[in-house]
């Protein structure tokens, strides 16, 4: 059984794959889908499987229990191409961030510091490609949303010194979650938000209020000059997205048409 809901934001999806559509280019999404016949069937004969194993080795063919075993412990240092330590990403967080960075930069909700969006593993340098002793270092990402800058520092984990600091405009990686929980909040708040909060109380009976209601994936949003309201040409040096949100243990909803300038905390639907 499905239900049906009024639509708002143009439609709510129940689950499958949807086409998302962008003013240049079309972007496959796919959705994650609810459990069905197809799923049942093939529960069903995966058990008739079972069974049937279970029937050729008689009492003495009984699968033992799996046994789970624990995780290795995990070092304070990796080697070589390992991935990162957690202890390892938190040194390199304190060691990024500057105190002049954390007085002049700004976050995602205007607050002091700009915006964290990641630590990876950095590429060794040329010359250390084939040293199995070359030092390992750790990209770690920020967005200031002061002045739209992508900042990327790149800290040696063995001394815990910034060896070289690289700045982008233009530049828009994936969206941290706090980035996505930002948009959303601005979203809910805003009139523009009122299909996305009409098809949640079609979908739950509830009232949306805050994005902890919500699962949330996001899309960048770069502008394509005379395809959308003039309000949004400036995406892509301002960091704007489209958000996809989910009920929470129900379907998604269609709110491609809105896009949440996070630059300047505003929402604009996209013409046509």
């Amino acid at each position: 059984m499905r239900t049906t809901v009024r639509r708002h934001l143009g439609k709510v999806v129940a689950g499958a794959a949807t086409a998302v559509t962008g003013t240049a280019v079309m972007v496959a999404i796919t959705l994650p889908g609810t459990a069905g016949a197809d799923d049942t069937a093939g529960r069903a004969g995966g058990a008739a499987a079972s069974a049937a194993a279970g029937q050729q080795g008689g009492a003495g063919g009984a699968v033992p229990p799996a046994v789970v075993e624990a995780a290795p412990a995990e070092g304070d240092r990796g080697t070589g191409h390992d991935p990162l330590t957690d202890d390892e990403i938190r040194r390199a967080e304190r060691s990024a961030l500057s105190r002049q960075m954390m007085t002049a930069g700004e976050d995602v909700g205007g607050d002091r510091g700009p915006q964290r969006l990641g630590v990876d593993l950095a590429e060794p340098d040329a010359a250390e490609a084939d040293d199995p002793n070359a030092p390992r270092r750790a990209d770690v990402t920020y967005y200031d949303y002061r002045n739209d800058t992508l900042v990327t520092r790149t800290v040696n984990l063995a001394t815990g010194t910034v060896e070289r600091t690289g700045t982008q405009h233009g530049v828009q990686p994936p969206l941290s979650p706090e980035e996505q929980t930002e948009a959303a909040r601005l979203l809910i708040a805003d009139p523009l938000g009122a299909g996305l909060k009409a098809d949640y109380r079609d979908a739950t009976g509830k009232e949306l209020t805050s994005p902890d209601q919500l699962l949330l994936a996001s899309m960048v949003y770069r502008a394509v000059p005379g395809a959308e309201p003039a309000a949004l040409d400036q995406c892509g040096e301002h960091r704007c997205v489209r958000l996809l949100p989910k009920v929470k243990d129900g379907p998604w909803i269609d709110a491609r048409s809105l896009v949440v300038d996070l630059s300047t905390r505003k929402v604009s639907r996209l013409a046509g």
